[in-house]
């Protein structure tokens, strides 16, 4: 194209009406077509009509003093350079305008959008913008609905089918098989273990004796295996058992040290929870056979040499506990270092770490210290650097934070691609579920963990939901509005007290501590009537009952006997006792003054005014003076002379003057001042004094300030005194009003009693003594729980076998007393009942829970137990559940390699990163910073009234909790409006809203509850629309799944020699035709087709081409199961109402076949984006023949490559670690690994350097 040529100068622009030049130009208005005048060089305005913002091309603005240019004019040559300039403009084309021809003189003009009149600027011809000449604005790209549905659904992948899978060893086939039946998570169970290659010395008596399972020897002969290997640190490697209860970690402990015995390793440490389990140690050890090997208890051996004469320990177990580690004497000699120095600096036996979670919180959260054990643990290891180090618990890495103290697994450190421990933890906390998922998959092929768990067939979990009875939701919400008092009563006590007492921060930490207890208990009480209901249900269906809870109420009760005495009217109500207690105790009373009486005081208050001295207060109190230092030569000089001085003034006594009259007089004539010292004759008083005068004698004028003093002190010293009685007053009501607030009795001694009294329940707990009801039904009395046949340390086992042999068909069971209890329906147990286990007090960790739940479901049992979990439906209560859900979670995905392998409590994980958001969002709405994201509960949009009100009373609410601070009610325009502030690290604590939302009265509790649960949903649904939400192990589904080619080894451990695998597989994802038709008449020859069942195709077009589906009616009726051409089923049902919005059902089947036939052929080659997608021939949404590649094996030690290469993805979910589940249809070989997305392998493979074909 060539450029035009300049169009000839313009003349200057006519006077028009209204408009001169030097005013500017007419042009009409492009919204309400007015006639507007603007002036010269305005580029941009607004109509003042219609307020339409609007803009003139630059042609039509000229200068506010036009030059003119005569062509014969003689100083054309001096004009010249004028008229470039003023040609400039005109040059070129302005892609942001559009261009059209001046009608008249046939100049090209760029016209602005919207411009529809307007004078040319080169002839002054008005012009017109005809409609068919403004060309429509590019239009925005096309948005495919049907592929972004179909990505989102690639991107959630689908539900893994199967959880568990029956266990057995794959590499090893010695030893009978284990008692029970014994399962593994199917993502670890598609791991290989390293090829065992240790030969153990006591293989010939393990098959003789057959004591130790295949799995329980496989164990042993991996952990051997590994414990000669070293790490890049130069310590010795460690292995983890995170077998579950049940397995027997017990005795494949005792089998280990067996083993190490014959390799001369006889010395061992057993470091375990509880100094009882010694005995199971012992019996551990004599069931292998290890009859020689001696067990020492080290809480019974002193604090000296443990292998000196005195105490004689050559050889053998040494047993501790977690306490005894950290334990020391008077003398300052510690347990730690007497173990170190028995075991010698090149000890290289074995160290045991049972039930090591105990030692967790090594690396604590923001704000928390480490705690000692996970310290010691730590410090142990490092002076034994040549241990053999075993890891054992079922719930050992229930976060990986309690990870920290495992250093022997040499997942983090020198040689690896983490630093430190934190840089592991941080990137685990990035990768989410998927990644602790990967992790303990990865310990698997490297052959330092083993995790397996009693099949969990025939248990079941259920959530019960008990709700407030009417009289305990009365009871509840006085007790809320009780605390909310309490908490104005305290801040108003506290604004009394002087500056002298102690900051108040301690007393508000306790008060909502004891919110917290006291409103926990309340939920427990409120679950009472539901546990007694359920429980009375299953005697009556000939079971037996399994209650657990974790806190007895003892404290309380004993606090109360010793009270009020060991005979009571009524159980102790544990609520009122911890409120009473937190009053008393911590009431803020001013402090109590001490009153000065008559003459006594006068003469007190001289004495010490006399006794004063700079180093000594008038109160008697010893001031702080400076501290004596040696003087320099100059400095003794000067004292000395100031020394002679004051000697010579001291041993003058014939002059001194007296004050009123300055005559001088002998000092033994004149009167002194006890209090001021000043001296006066006698006879110069007013009036004279001429009798023997006291030593304490005080001039006029110090009698009359002391007497002003005392009474001033007097009246103040009244005033504290009326501030105190009242404040004694005020504190005395409050303790009668708690008294009399009807509130529930100790649960525990509660359901007891309800259930036919100690007689017919074991109780397994901690506590010393109970309340058990007279005979009579009048009264409750304290007593001991154990008799003088039991001793108070075997009573919790004698509850045990009365439980075991059926004399007592319910136990309750808290955590104290149950460690290591088993009550399942063993078959060498008198009482073989189903066992019904209550969970009546969820524990605080998901460690615990595990270990309840271990109770009742072990080896060698008749029938599984049946788990019900109760809760109120208090919204608040739910924050228990919360903190126990995100470790069942987490805890399942790393100790087993899947994190559905727990107890499905994640509907009721609200402390994740999506609860935090919504949180913010929650609080944001009701302080109206923002609008709330959804319509509040008990509300319409309709409605903006009841939406304020709502609004109103949520934040009252958050006001009497403590969660909005320094509020101020307004007046005026604003009356009665609160204001207020959230402070920051409140706004994404979701514990703490969770806790102090239990204080609130149970409606608006439970309407803030829904309303943070509503926009949860909303913010976890977002997440899941823009691919952010971490769906864990994807289960990759097609028609056909094959291996392509072999393996590539991309990465070996030099460590254990595991190596990192590529693979790579290709599937065809599609239906074809005749399976979809013959799926459809299958289903009308069964009569279960609905009439909207059949063949649709799309309403809509996209890149010019319709989607085909088949729809068939699920077994929820009103849903319907999609079926695509290119990917087959769909995860998602649809409703019938979006399916017919969507589609339109095709009557003849001619046109369905080869339009289903024309997609699958199309989709075979190009994703649903078509021809022109951005991602290119790696975009897969859609397409049906795909290639997916997987990661398998060692995935940590290329963790940093793999995050490298997945951040530069275009599409948002594959730059997420992503667990992928895939088996292969003809071999039906499962694989598990890490999914690299087609755009992201050429760089991973880049950053690992090197590949290599595995050979056949």
């Amino acid at each position: 194209m060539t450029q035009q040529p300049p169009p000839p100068p313009p003349p200057p622009l006519p006077a028009s009406e209204g408009a001169s030049p030097q005013q500017g130009v007419q042009v009409r208005c492009a919204g309400c077509r007015m006639i507007l005048s603007v002036g010269r060089g305005v580029m941009q305005f607004s109509c003042p009509t219609c307020h339409l913002p609007q803009m003139l091309p630059p042609e039509l603005t000229a200068p506010a003093n036009p030059p003119t240019f005569n062509p014969s004019s003689d100083n054309n040559t001096n004009t010249a350079p004028n008229r470039v300039a003023q040609l400039k403009p005109a040059h070129g084309i302005d892609p942001t305008k559009i261009q059209l021809p001046c009608a008249h003189c046939k100049a090209l003009l760029n016209v602005p959008h919207g411009l529809s009149r307007f004078k040319c600027p080169q002839c002054d011809t008005d012009l017109a913008v005809k409609q068919p000449f403004l060309p429509p604005l590019p239009p925005p790209e096309e948005v495919n609905e049907m592929a972004i549905e179909v990505e989102r659904e690639e991107d959630e992948g689908g539900t893994l089918g199967e959880t568990f899978t029956d266990y057995r060893p794959l590499k090893l086939s010695i030893g009978p098989p284990h008692p029970d039946p014994v399962v593994e998570t199917s993502s670890l169970s598609a791991v290989q273990p390293p090829e065992p290659t240790y030969d153990m010395k006591i293989k010939d008596k393990l098959e003789t004796s057959k004591v130790l399972s295949c799995l329980q020897i496989e164990t042993l002969v991996y952990a051997c295996q590994r414990h000669l290997q070293h790490l890049a640190n130069g310590t010795r490697a460690g292995f983890f058992v995170g077998d579950g209860a049940g397995v027997g970690k017990g005795r494949t402990i005792a089998g280990l040290i067996w083993e190490n015995w014959h390799q001369e390793r006889k010395k061992a440490l057993w470091i375990s929870v509880g100094s009882d389990l010694k005995y199971d140690a012992r019996r551990d050890l004599d069931d292998v056979g290890a009859t020689c090997v001696e067990v020492h208890a080290l809480n019974k051996l002193p604090y000296s040499k443990l292998d000196s004469k005195s105490v004689g320990v050559r050889e053998g177990v040494v047993f501790l506990t977690y306490s005894s580690l950290i334990a020391s004497s008077e003398k300052g000699r510690s347990r730690l270092q007497q173990l170190v120095q028995w075991c010698g600096p090149e000890f290289d036996g074995l160290v045991i770490f049972d039930e090591c979670h105990k030692a967790k919180n090594l690396v604590p959260e923001a704000g928390s210290q480490s705690t000692r054990t996970g310290e010691a643990v730590l410090d142990i290891q490092a002076r034994l650097p040549e241990a053999r180090v075993i890891y054992c618990s079922a719930t050992g890495a229930s976060e990986p934070r309690n990870m920290g103290y495992m250093v022997r697994l040499g997942l983090w450190g020198t040689g690896t691609c983490f630093k430190e421990f934190r840089e592991f933890l941080v990137a685990l906390e990035k990768g989410g579920v998927g990644a602790l998922e990967l992790v303990a998959m990865d310990m698997k092929a490297r052959g330092m963990y083993v995790c397996r768990t009693l099949s969990y067939k025939g248990s079941e979990f259920e959530i019960v939901e008990a709700p407030l009875e009417e009289n305990m939701m009365e009871m509840y919400k006085k007790a809320a509005e009780f605390w909310a008092e309490l908490r104005v009563e305290l801040l108003t006590a506290s604004s009394f007290l002087t500056d002298e007492k102690p900051n108040t921060s301690q007393l508000w930490r306790l008060y909502w501590a004891s919110h917290q207890r006291f409103f926990r208990h309340m939920c427990m009480s409120a679950k009472v009537p539901a546990v007694v209901r359920l429980a009375k249900q299953a005697l009556i269906e000939d079971k037996c009952v399994v209650i657990g809870l974790q806190s007895t109420g003892e404290a309380r009760t004993e606090e109360a006997v010793t009270k009020y005495g060991l005979e009571l009217d009524d159980f102790v109500s544990g609520p009122r006792e911890l409120l009473l207690k937190f009053v008393e105790e911590n009431y803020p009373l001013p402090e109590k003054p001490e009153p000065l009486s008559g003459e006594e005081s006068v003469k007190e208050l001289q004495r010490k005014r006399h006794s004063a001295r700079p180093d000594v207060s008038i109160k008697g109190r010893v001031r702080k003076v400076a501290k004596w230092q040696p003087a320099s030569d100059d400095e003794s000089d000067e004292d000395y002379d100031s020394d002679s001085v004051h000697d010579s003034t001291e041993s003058d006594d014939e002059f001194q003057i007296c004050a009123i009259c300055n005559g001088e007089e002998g000092r033994k004539k004149l009167l002194q001042c006890s209090c001021c010292g000043q001296l006066v004759h006698p006879a110069c008083l007013v009036p004279p004094m001429e009798d023997t005068v006291s030593e304490e004698w005080s001039c006029h004028s110090c009698k009359l300030k002391t007497e002003e003093y005392l009474q001033a002190r007097h009246l103040y010293i009244q005033e504290l005194l009326k501030r105190y009685e009242a404040a004694l007053e005020r504190k005395a009501k409050i303790l009668e009003i708690i008294r009399t607030l009807d509130l529930p009795n100790n649960p525990l001694d509660d359901i007891i009693d309800q259930l036919g009294g100690p007689d017919k329940v074991a109780e397994m707990t901690g506590r010393r003594g109970m309340l058990v009801r007279a005979s009579s039904g009048k009264g409750v009395t304290y007593q001991a729980r154990n008799t003088k046949e039991v001793t108070m340390e075997m009573v919790n086992m004698h509850e045990k076998q009365l439980f075991m042999d059926g004399k007592k068909l319910v136990a309750i069971i808290s955590e104290a007393g149950s460690a290591g209890v088993s009550l399942q329906a063993d078959r060498r147990a008198l009482n073989q009942k189903r066992r019904v286990h209550l969970t009546l007090e969820l524990p605080w960790s998901a460690d615990r829970a595990i270990q309840q739940f271990g109770r009742t479901h072990r080896s060698n049992q008749a029938s599984a137990p049946v788990y019900r979990i109760l809760f109120t439906n208090l919204g608040g209560e739910r924050r228990f559940a919360s903190i126990v859900a995100k470790r069942l979670e987490s805890l399942g995905a790393l100790t087993q390699g899947d994190r559905r392998a727990g107890p499905t409590l994640s509907a009721y994980n609200y402390d994740s990163t999506y609860g935090k958001k919504a949180l913010m969002l929650m609080y944001r709405g009701i302080m109206e910073l923002d609008s709330l994201p959804i319509v509040p509960p008990g509300c319409s949009s309709e409605e903006p009234d009841k939406v304020q009100d709502f609004m109103v009373k949520a934040k009252a609410a958050l006001v009497s909790v403590g969660i909005v601070r320094d509020t101020v009610i307004g007046n005026g325009k604003d009356n009665f409006k609160i204001s207020g502030r959230i402070i920051d690290s409140d706004m994404h604590d979701v514990g703490r809203f969770l806790n102090r939302l239990l204080g609130l009265p149970p409606d608006i509790q439970n309407r803030l509850f829904e309303l943070f649960v509503g926009i949860l949903d909303l913010v976890i649904q977002n997440a899941r629309i823009e691919g952010h939400l971490d769906s864990g192990i994807v289960d990759m589904k097609a028609n056909k799944i094959e291996l392509q080619g072999n393996p590539k080894t991309v990465h070996v451990d030099p460590t254990s020699g595991a190596s990192t695998m590529l693979f790579t597989f290709t599937l065809d994802r599609g239906m074809t035709w005749e399976s979809a038709s013959s799926l459809l008449e299958e289903r009308q020859k069964d009569g279960i087709a609905s009439s909207s069942d059949g063949f649709y195709e799309s309403k809509r077009e996209w890149l010019g081409r319709r989607h085909f589906i088949l729809a068939c009616e699920s077994s929820t009726s009103g849903m319907f199961k999609i079926i695509r051409p290119a990917v087959g089923e769909s995860l998602r049902e649809w409703p019938l109402a979006e399916l017919k919005n969507k589609y339109r059902k095709m009557s003849s089947l001619e046109k369905a076949q080869s339009s289903w036939e024309d997609e699958y052929e199309v989709s075979s080659k190009q994703c649903m984006h078509g021809p022109n997608c951005k991602i290119g021939t790696y975009c897969t949404v859609g397409r049906r023949l795909q290639e997916v590649h997987v990661l398998g094996g060692l995935i940590v030690p290329v963790w940093g490559t793999i995050e490298e290469a997945l951040a530069k993805q275009a599409r948002q979910s594959h730059k997420r670690l992503r667990v992928m589940h895939i088996e292969t249809t003809t071999e039906k070989r499962r694989y598990v690994g890490l999914f690299v997305p087609n755009s992201a392998i050429e760089s991973v493979l880049q950053g690992l350097a090197w590949v290599q074909d595995i050979e056949d």
